[in-house]
């Protein structure tokens, strides 16, 4: 593949669910592909919390792009990121100073957290989105069991094993289960002079009620599970300021040393340069083809579109609906560039088949929304990992979860227990930053 190569040139940016089903709809189309995406690899982010919490390595739900793809003759893959888009001369610029021209351009960049104009929350709370949150958020959880372990003040010790998320949608309800997990049984037995059982979980939503997108009886269900886990869950009460070792949640300081934030996305930066109607979030207004208005040539997928159904509700950025959008991107450009005779159809518009949606709670514990059918607990979470091993890629990984899961659902241990980085990082809570005097007044006991 090179530049004089007279194929339309397909440049996709995002090796995610969107971009990847994309690439691989056009396996057989007269075209010649690049594939632009910031890391080398692949990653299932639906099981990202799974990393966080030690039951999942990164390389089990990871793969690179380019063994992805080696088979597919057309494609080019370049680690790279792009940073502007001209959509009237059909370029992408990239950081390193190159350029890419395009007759056809998807853009998959996903989303990153939100912090709602508080982008300095972002060190103390990390988000969950890449593999590099997800180890973050492992070596703290982690690193707090062991500073509390060599605590003798009783404030300090109850500051570092008090774990808050922050979000009650379906990452924040996975975080807060398996933290609880990790508590109640992973490290029961690990240590000396702390009882990990004595460590608390807060599970904290600004609106009325955890999982919203879901019935109003699975929202409860899942409560009703993460209070039988021994997760304290707190609605309507709004996070105002996250300081040093301190969590403010109305008139409320939590004494904490560990956030995980999972309370909102906002999409890739790079699509303020097309210049599209963008909503709330940042994601580009697209047309029914999901093309930008006025450049039928271009695409945005995924996190990072905003598409509006006929109903007025707006699809869902999930990995179903990236994988859709991704397999009806590359059967419109596969139409286009093989046109039959006489005039080009008009292009049908993309619809949206809503497979459900399932979250998973803890161990035999999920909440399933698939059509007309609620329901919960064991069947619910066995659809879950039904669903997951599926759409994990490669062999290999889908043997390796699964017999991760069996050693963990019959051992109640995690084997991905691991700290990274040099000893002088291990610390999450400096003596100096640790807020001072009494224990803060809890919260007040939660309704049943």
């Amino acid at each position: 593949m090179t530049a004089t190569d007279g194929r339309p040139h397909v440049v996709i940016l995002g090796g995610g669910f969107a971009g990847l089903n994309a690439a691989r709809g056009l396996t057989k189309a007269p075209v010649r592909i690049t594939l632009v995406d910031r890391r080398n690899h692949h990653l299932f982010q639906p099981m990202l919390y799974q990393v966080a919490t030690a039951a999942l390595s990164p390389g089990d739900i990871a793969s690179p792009i380019r063994s992805i793809l080696r088979k597919q003759r057309n494609v080019e893959v370049i680690l790279g990121d792009a940073t502007a888009i001209d959509a009237n001369a059909r370029t992408v610029q990239l950081a390193d100073g190159g350029s890419l021209h395009y007759d056809y351009l998807i853009v998959a960049t996903g989303a990153r957290h939100s912090y709602f104009g508080h982008d300095e929350w972002e060190p103390l709370a990390p988000g969950l989105k890449s593999v590099e949150d997800a180890l973050e958020i492992r070596r703290r959880v982690l690193l707090a069991f062991e500073e509390a372990e060599r605590e003798s003040d009783p404030r300090r010790q109850q500051s570092l094993l008090t774990f808050v998320i922050v979000g009650g949608g379906p990452t924040g309800v996975e975080v807060a289960g398996a933290l609880a997990e990790v508590r109640n049984f992973a490290l029961r037995r690990d240590f000396r002079h702390i009882n990990p059982r004595s460590a608390t979980v807060m599970l904290i939503e600004a609106g009325p009620r955890i999982l919203a997108t879901y019935p109003d009886e699975l929202s409860d269900r899942a409560v009703t599970t993460l209070r039988s886990l021994g997760v304290e869950v707190r609605t309507n009460t709004m996070v105002t300021d996250i300081k040093p070792g301190a969590v403010i949640a109305g008139n409320w300081t939590i004494p904490t040393c560990t956030v995980v934030w999972a309370a909102g996305n906002m999409a890739s930066p790079i699509l303020k340069t097309i210049g599209c109607t963008l909503d709330r979030q940042g994601r580009a207004v697209v047309e029914p083809d999901c093309s930008v208005p006025d450049h039928p040539e271009l695409f945005v997928l995924g996190d990072a579109a905003a598409f509006h159904q006929e109903d007025g509700t707006t699809v869902p950025g999930v990995s179903p609906a990236a994988i859709q959008m991704g397999d009806y991107a590359a059967k419109i450009i596969r139409a286009a560039v093989t046109p039959k005779r006489g005039a080009t159809a008009p292009r049908p518009p993309f619809r949206y088949w809503d497979k459900g949606q399932l979250a998973v709670i803890g161990r035999g514990h999920a909440v399933a929304d698939i059509g007309k059918f609620h329901f919960s607990g064991i069947l619910a979470w066995l659809a879950w990992v039904f669903v997951h091993i599926f759409f994990l890629i490669g062999f290999r990984n889908r043997v390796i979860v699964m017999t991760e899961w069996a050693f963990a659902y019959f051992t109640y241990q995690r084997g991905a227990r691991l700290i990274t980085g040099e000893t002088s990082e291990y610390s999450i809570a400096p003596r100096s930053k640790l807020p001072a005097g009494d224990t803060a007044p809890k919260l007040p006991a939660a309704r049943t």
